[in-house]
């Protein structure tokens, strides 16, 4: 029976073996980003389970909490605005264009999605799975959407929660994104943009997370999620926008790369994350922490509160552990020797030619003046760390509004990409670049690692001459472009120009020589040597012995007269 019909008061039915009182009856979420949130007693089953509630214990942001103390909000919270959105653009759709077909079932799976899609996110959210597992487990190949699918399968059989098997790949398919994966996905394929949009990355979950993000952190930010919802419109089989709200999604995808930039790879943020992921990689060989990644029934008892297990124990196999968990409780922390902007095509050739180990030989050749050569000989790769950081606006060095097709108000059935002059002119030379950064385990080698560093920045461009060659450094930035191939106007298509027109090339590939002078707002003598301006003194014993054991108690004023 369709949920359409009407049944007598009292009437008992089901749908698709779901109890049609528990479609009807309603439960309401107070949140801070969108109100109240409506939910019904059958998605509220989902939510009312181990597997959903362990949401509450994962930060959102991980450990950016421990420097943006706003930022402690929860993926169980963000779970539930992607599955209020993915409803409301879904039941948008179905109102505005009714002959796409969309019925409650495809509305249900589209919203159970989003409810689930972050169920297999691991402690400290990406932490997790794109530096610790990894480490933890070299060579597997892991990814929490496949936890999330995972855990989805082990809470419908825990709780008995009545779904079909259909309606079960289909729900994992639109987590995943991936719409050759049911039979769904070949009839209405745009549904599989609403979650997880692997076309253009325009999807809900992104809504959710930038609103929800920059609401945490303090920002106030100029997006009305409400507007790009009700813009939204199924043309040829994908979810296109009005020409009219082009600068909406153009400042979405900046606010995107805006938080990257500033907020989730922090240099405090990052000098954490590396502390814990040598934390836990300590405890390793006696908690097997990693172990648990393939059993469902233990993956859900791993959350944010791994370090507190740590550091709460007195086994001596885990003093190591124990010792950099202290370091971060009391903020001394791995110190951010120097850094650097490249452009995105750097990003290979920058992680493989400027690593620990090259630092390190550097360090100790004695090619290095100012230096006491005593102490490059205690310098090893493990003290020296090597961060990569590729921001982007959402479709690495790509413009993202090309990849998002628009329709008019007079032509609302008809869509295709955006020219600069139909958005803005004041668009940026490239949409992604890489940092990179250098830290130190050992404020003992500060000075020492950041003019070796420096060194092997300085013999990159030798090694890789091909890069630099007169005819990469002095192609041409513009080209000529000629119009299109005329097209159906139902078909996405760039608009014509003139071909007597000019353009910026987007593609540089290493047309622009990077600069590999020295960062002058890092530069400090090569035998310079951090402690926190915070203390005179290592507060704790275990820190003190260490301190004393590295013969480097020299007071931080010193330090810093030296250091200009």
């Amino acid at each position: 029976m369709s949920l359409t019909e009407i049944t007598e008061p009292g009437q008992q039915t089901e749908v698709d073996g779901i109890n049609d009182a528990d479609l009807r009856a309603v439960r309401h979420f107070k949140d801070p980003i969108h109100d109240y949130i409506p939910f019904s007693s059958y998605i509220c089953r989902y939510i009312d389970t181990r597997h959903f509630q362990r949401l509450r214990f994962i930060k959102q942001l991980g450990l950016t909490y421990l420097v943006f103390p706003g930022a402690s909000h929860n993926r169980f919270e963000h779970c539930l605005g992607v599955a209020h959105l993915a409803r409301l653009m879904a039941e948008h759709l179905r109102s505005a264009q009714p002959k796409l077909g969309i019925t409650d079932q495809h509305i249900r799976c589209v919203e159970l999605a989003g409810l689930c899609h972050d169920l297999g996110h691991g402690p400290w959210s990406h932490l997790w799975d794109s530096l610790f597992i990894p480490k933890a487990l070299e060579g597997k190949v892991w990814r929490h959407e496949d936890a999330s699918e995972m855990l989805f399968d082990d809470l419908i059989e825990t709780y008995q929660i009545p779904i079909s098997s259909e309606d079960a790949i289909t729900v994992k398919a639109l987590i995943a994104g991936e719409k050759d994966r049911c039979e769904l996905g070949k009839t209405m394929p745009f549904l599989f943009e609403i979650v997880a949009n692997k076309r253009n990355g325009l999807d809900v979950d992104k809504f959710d997370y930038i609103a929800r993000d920059c609401h945490a952190i303090g920002e106030q930010g100029n997006l009305s999620l409400s507007r790009l919802i009700n813009s939204a419109r199924v043309i040829n089989n994908q979810i296109c926008y009005s020409i009219k709200d082009a600068n909406q999604i153009y400042e979405l995808c900046y606010t995107r790369f805006s938080l990257h930039k500033r907020i989730y790879n922090h240099k405090t943020t990052k000098a954490i994350e590396y502390m814990v992921i040598d934390a836990l990689l300590a405890a390793e060989p006696t908690m097997k922490i990693a172990e648990n990644v393939d059993k469902p029934k233990r993956y859900v008892f791993l959350t944010d509160d791994i370090l507190s297990r740590i550091e709460s124990t007195d086994d001596d196999a885990l003093e190591e552990s124990r010792a950099i968990i202290e370091r971060i409780r009391t903020r001394e922390l791995y110190s951010l020797v120097d850094f650097k902007v490249f452009s995105f095509e750097f990003k290979e050739p920058c992680k493989a030619y400027i690593t620990p180990e090259r630092i390190v030989e550097v360090a100790r050749s004695k090619s290095l003046t100012g230096i006491d050569h005593k102490v490059a000989t205690q310098l090893t790769p493990q003290h020296v760390i090597v961060d990569l950081s590729p921001m982007h606006y959402g479709m690495h060095n790509k413009n993202p509004l090309d990849s998002v097709s628009f329709y008019s108000k007079h032509s609302p059935d008809e869509c295709r990409h955006a020219e600069a002059g139909d958005v803005s002119l004041l668009m940026p030379s490239s949409f992604a670049e890489v940092l990179l950064r250098i830290y130190t385990k050992d404020s003992r080698f500060f000075g020492l690692i950041q003019a070796a560093y420096r060194q092997v920045l300085k013999s990159m461009p030798e090694h890789y001459a091909s890069l630099f060659s007169d005819e990469n450094r002095h192609a041409p930035l513009v080209e000529a472009v000629t119009p299109p191939p005329t097209e159906a106007p139902s078909t996405p298509q760039t608009l014509s120009r003139d071909p007597s027109l000019t353009v910026v090339n987007t593609t540089r590939a290493f047309r622009r020589t990077p600069s590999f002078s020295d960062n002058q707002f890092t530069t400090v003598p090569p035998d310079y040597q951090n402690r926190s301006p915070s203390r005179s003194k290592p507060k704790s014993k275990r820190t003190r012995d260490r301190h004393e054991a590295s013969d480097v108690d020299e007071p931080p004023r010193k330090a810093l007269r030296r250091a200009t």
